[in-house]
């Protein structure tokens, strides 16, 4: 009796021994894995950190290079491309909101016999000016760009009609007044200017080929009138 009084004894002691141990363990393979959750999710922070920057990087730099293949490198305005798309924007908000707006087509009317004269050096010069005298004469809101070569166009915003051909007018003079001195020889270039006014029905293609028609005859009347 007292044989087996002792090896019960003896056995709840172990039983009580063992289930010490496993509480002794248990938190810690429990606070071993909520370690490892932890770090993971460190882990999954710091990526996703590193790939939001590395996006805004991405981003800045297709930007970059989208404002690099919209803009002409020579003057710093919009080139064809670039103009285009603000024009289409432009459309867009005025057939919205039924607001106003004229597109000008301008062209250098001496620019090639400078270039075949003085060089191409003096031609940029003489783009250079213009760009900068149009820039003074139009609103923040307005935009101008590079068509190519020697030609121009201007988005202005809220004119009538009548009030776009007199602006057209006043940009020719403008720049009609601008005087160069190449080689000790006095020049002068010139412009020709023709309007096409945005409404509810213009489109893009549209517009540029009703500016650019009148523009042509704009110039054939002015080589008349200079003839005169």
């Amino acid at each position: 009796m007292k044989k087996r009084t002792t090896a019960t004894a003896a056995g709840a002691a172990k039983r009580r021994k063992t289930t010490a141990v496993a509480r002794k363990v248990g938190p810690g393979r429990s606070g071993t894995a909520a370690s490892s959750r932890d770090s993971v999710a460190s882990d999954d922070k710091s990526t996703i950190r590193r790939l939001k920057a590395q996006l805004a990087r991405a981003q800045a730099r297709i930007e970059e290079l989208q404002a690099h293949a919209e803009t002409d490198f020579l003057l710093d305005i919009l080139n064809r491309r670039g103009f285009e798309r603000e024009l289409v924007r432009a459309i867009a908000f005025i057939k919205r909101y039924h607001a106003s707006g004229a597109l000008i087509v301008l062209d250098v009317d001496r620019l090639k016999p400078i270039n075949d004269a003085f060089g191409h050096a003096a031609g940029d010069e003489v783009l250079k000016a213009i760009v900068t005298a149009l820039s003074g004469e139009v609103r923040a809101s307005d935009v101008i760009g590079r068509l190519g070569g020697d030609e121009f166009a201007i988005l202005l915003w809220n004119l009538s009609e009548t009030d776009a051909r007199a602006k057209a007018a006043m940009l020719e003079g403008v720049i009609d007044r601008l005087t160069f001195v190449f080689r000790g020889s006095k020049v002068v270039a010139g412009a020709s200017a023709g309007v096409a006014v945005l409404g509810a029905h213009s489109d893009v293609e549209r517009a540029l080929d009703e500016a650019d028609r009148a523009m042509y005859v704009r110039k054939a009347q002015r080589r008349h009138e200079a003839q005169d």
